[in-house]
């Protein structure tokens, strides 16, 4: 994922979790750095589910399709 599309998600996501859930997806953040490369959106949705919080992925799919248009 390019940084300037992370930053467009981000902008949304501000805004539409809670601290706790904005901590959640900064676990994620260490997976990154285990991939060489960047991951793509479909592998950040899949990690996202894994959270297990629906109003997560919703959000973070959400802002990944409002990227994509």
């Amino acid at each position: 994922m390019s940084p300037r599309m992370a930053g467009c998600m981000a902008e949304r996501m501000v805004d539409r979790l809670s601290l706790m859930q904005l901590r959640k997806l900064q676990s994620l953040a260490s997976l990154r750095k285990s991939h060489s490369g960047r991951m793509s959106a479909d592998q950040l949705l899949h990690k996202v589910r894994a959270l297990q919080d629906p109003e997560i992925f919703a959000v973070t799919s959400s802002s990944a399709l409002a990227y994509a248009f």
